[in-house]
């Protein structure tokens, strides 16, 4: 089987809802943390609530706690309560909601208006029955994350993505009503096909005049469509147009290249609603012999997954973070994205959109049966079975449309996922061919007839690659397998067209014999030489997508652990030495790095190079120190203060790694990395370190909205401290707020919110947000015994 597709995308707000006047109401709710009698009344006094700004994660606030779940970061759900007045403008009023976490209830002056229990997807609700244009209206929100541990990682509380408010008339764009792709492309032009739907409210029937203009980079009209529509009364229909485009520039990983279309829908020569959407023209193809192409061109999924959080700003991460973070995974080698194991905030599609990453959208994490979680602590008790099960049969089919419909245009998604391991053998479900020998029964305890049946999930799984199919047919449906033996077992694999395996290298030319005609890649993977060869070597394999690309809260250890650990990147989305490794794998301009630890006892050293030792230079006099080197290049040398002490090695092919056993000294160990004929092409230093002196600040990042600013330890001639632990005082001068320290320690358990934390490994990373004039604005960091810094991030830096 050969997939093939072609598709667009879009990127604002109003490519979002596709329809009407929007406006953000994010600013001055009152929140309440904890149930409230009859707090959706119009009168109920809520001026003790505290005032916040949305987006808004109430659990990354609270007290972290040996005693509650493992799977949330030891942190709290419980129960909400948000409230807000509103001006309502003339026109029909809708509330559209990015996301609120979950099992939300929305009153509009005391009526529901609508319940949501995902708390990933968006959804939007028609209040015009409750207002009156001209008058206010209080909407509130009660959120219910009572059962906290429903996900094996932590989702954050609350209503932890943006809220806006829409006005329209009464004929408008339907609700994600734009949808555009890909028709064709050959020989220097483009075929775009745009369906628009429109929503007639009026009480009479509606002539119209649909209008799509397609705009470059630059503003200038390079294709255009009119065409009429006649709705009758309180009926929506559906209109679709071709736009031909000359010499299209496509998108692709390199060089994202967006349009901009705009789609104007006018009665009786009057304009009545318009949208915009960002536009990418591009193609792909799926091929079980030979991989994935986009635009032609045959190229490998080096891709991360990644969980939504971002370590102390909980599930309420600013766009600017997301941005860096990307840049820094670009950096890395990355060109693809799995959002694990659930859709994400708007932002973070537009901006892999903007910047050239794929995207594999995931739906769920479990269907119609919930997976085993721990309560209370980590392996502690009897799992518990807290999760989105419950809500699955009445809501899934309908989660998932809305999924689809809301991302279905933007050209970094290449995928739709409908599961991840929703098959893993015993968790839920069993099948008999657990007893047989491809299985190894004692990781999954053999077959258990009381389980339900793996039969199940072939046809669970096609209703819901027709859910995808309906709203999307550009993209291909796919999976995260995990107990891929068993799958095979059932119709499962059949409903997809794409096959995701996780963590089952082992499989991948098993399967290819068995199943000629399986696109297969790996949809969750380790980090480990093995897992990339299996990638590199094998044509027919397109990618790979490791665990995990950033480090995350939630599906902790024992006590104390905030989180799991595996990213490239740490917590505040600074490279971590397995993100230069893989850096080493990726990219093709000439690298090196070196990191150390204690040489292993010769008769315990069986596990081989790491590929997680830190850039340190401070150990005993004469310890014997393995000094490891993560390169592209087909050789090294390792010098300790301009001297050779590790003699020219060549690249290994099985590890990946360069390492040499030497005695410590102090000074500086750089290593130079040459080509095959001895040619040095890149090199890497580090450089003891003396005692803490100092504090430096950079600012890693800046815009309007956010400064992050990264702190780091020095000594006396400005090199990193990296074994330094200083406890560290921030204080603001100026209209901004603190938005938190993250020193990106998994296992320091204390407050992460106030302005006082320890750095780790001599670096900590400040979230500063302006609320006023930011030429005003001063950030101090002090410490201890250490000379400090001030920074001025809106204005220029000054040390002191």
């Amino acid at each position: 089987m050969i997939f093939v597709g072609f598709l667009t995308i879009n990127v604002h707000f109003f490519a979002q809802v596709s329809f009407g006047k929007p406006e953000k109401i994010n600013d001055g709710w009152q929140f309440y943390l904890g149930d409230a009698s009859n707090a959706q009344a119009i009168d109920f006094d809520a001026s003790r609530w505290r005032t916040i700004d949305l987006p808004h994660d109430w659990s990354v606030e609270g007290t972290l706690s040996p005693s509650l779940a493992s799977c949330t970061g030891y942190l709290p759900g419980g129960i909400g309560w948000y409230r807000k007045t509103i001006n309502i403008p003339q026109g029909k009023t809708y509330l559209y909601f990015e996301g609120v976490y979950n099992r939300s209830e929305v009153f509009v002056n005391g009526h529901s208006v609508g319940k949501r229990p995902n708390g990933y997807v968006a959804f939007m609700y028609d209040v015009t029955p409750f207002v009156e244009a001209g008058k206010t209206a209080v909407v509130a929100v009660r959120v219910d994350h009572s059962q906290s541990a429903d996900s094996r990682w932590y989702t954050g509380s609350g209503i932890y993505r943006n809220v806006w408010m829409i006005t329209a008339g009464p004929v408008h764009i339907a609700q994600w009503g734009v949808f555009c792709r890909t028709k064709s492309v050959d020989k220097g032009k483009a075929v775009l096909t745009v369906d628009t739907e429109i929503e007639n409210g009026s009480d009479t029937k509606a002539d119209l005049t649909v209008i799509q203009q397609l705009l470059d980079a630059d503003g200038k009209e390079v294709a255009k469509s009119s065409k009429k529509i006649s709705l009758p009364a309180k009926f929506n229909g559906k209109t679709t147009t071709d736009l031909n485009v000359s010499k299209p520039l496509l998108w692709n990983v390199k060089t994202p290249n967006l349009y901009r279309l705009k789609t104007i829908v006018e009665q009786n020569g009057k304009t009545i609603d318009e949208t915009e959407t960002a536009v990418g023209i591009r193609t792909f193809i799926f091929d079980p012999n030979k991989g994935f192409s986009l635009n032609g061109e045959w190229i490998k999924m080096n891709g991360v997954c990644i969980h939504h959080d971002a370590g102390v700003l909980g599930a309420a991460v600013p766009r600017e973070v997301w941005k860096r973070r990307l840049l820094t995974l670009k950096e890395i080698g990355c060109n693809a994205i799995r959002m694990s194991h659930n859709p994400q905030a708007p932002d973070l599609y537009e901006l892999c959109d903007e910047l050239g990453l794929l995207v594999m959208d995931e739906a769920f994490d479990e269907w119609e049966f919930p997976k085993r979680k721990w309560l209370e602590g980590w392996n502690v008790g009897t799992p518990g079975f807290e999760g989105s099960y419950d809500f699955f049969e009445e809501w899934g089919e309908r989660d998932l449309a809305d999924i689809v419909r809301r991302g279905r245009n933007h050209v970094s998604i290449f995928a739709w996922s409908i599961g991840n391991e929703v098959d893993y053998p015993n968790d839920p479900y069993s099948h008999p061919v657990l007893d047989g020998t491809e299985i190894n029964q004692p990781m999954f305890g053999g077959y258990k007839p009381d389980q339900p049946n793996a039969e199940r999930l072939g046809n669970l799984a096609k209703r819901l690659a027709a859910v995808v199919r309906e709203n999307d047919p550009s993209r291909p449906v796919t999976a995260g397998l995990a107990g891929v033996v068993m799958s095979n077992a059932t119709e499962y694999p059949n409903a997809l067209d794409i096959a995701g395996y996780n963590y089952t290298e082992a499989r991948y030319e098993i399967d290819r014999k068995t199943y000629p005609n399986r696109v297969i890649y790996g949809s969750e993977n380790g980090h480990s030489m093995s897992a990339w060869k299996a990638v590199r070597d094998n044509e027919y394999i397109f990618g790979q997508f490791l665990w995990t690309g950033i480090d995350y809260l939630g599906e902790s250890g024992a006590w104390p652990s905030r989180g799991f650990y595996s990213g490239l990147m740490d917590l505040g989305g600074f490279i971590k030495p397995r993100g230069y490794f893989r850096q080493a794998l990726w990219i093709k301009k000439p690298t090196a790095y070196i990191g150390t630890y204690p040489a292993p006892d010769s008769n315990r050293d069986r596990r081989g190079p790491s590929i997680d030792a830190w850039s340190v230079w401070n150990y005993a006099e004469g310890q014997n120190i393995r000094v490891v080197c993560y390169t592209n290049a087909a050789k090294a040398r390792l010098l300790l203060n301009g001297e050779e002490v590790g003699a020219t090695k060549d690249y290994d092919d099985n590890t990946g790694v360069i390492w040499w056993d030497v005695p410590f000294a102090a000074g500086t160990l750089e290593v130079e990395g040459m080509d095959a004929a001895g040619n040095k092409t890149c090199s890497y230093a580090i450089r003891s370190s003396s005692r803490p002196y100092a504090l430096t600040a950079n600012v890693e990042s800046v815009s309007n909205g956010l400064a992050q600013i990264s702190v780091q330890v020095v000594d006396e001639n400005g090199i990193p401290v990296m074994l330094a632990d200083d406890e560290l005082t921030c204080t603001i001068e100026g209209p901004a707020k603190l938005l938190g320290l993250e020193a990106s320690n998994n296992q320091d358990m204390t407050n992460y919110r106030d302005n006082i934390h320890r750095v780790y490994r001599g670096r900590i990373l400040a979230y500063i947000q302006p609320t006023g004039d930011t030429n005003e604005i001063t950030v101090k960091f002090t410490a201890p015994w250490l000379k400090p810094v001030e920074v001025s991030p809106w204005r220029i830096e000054k040390f002191l």
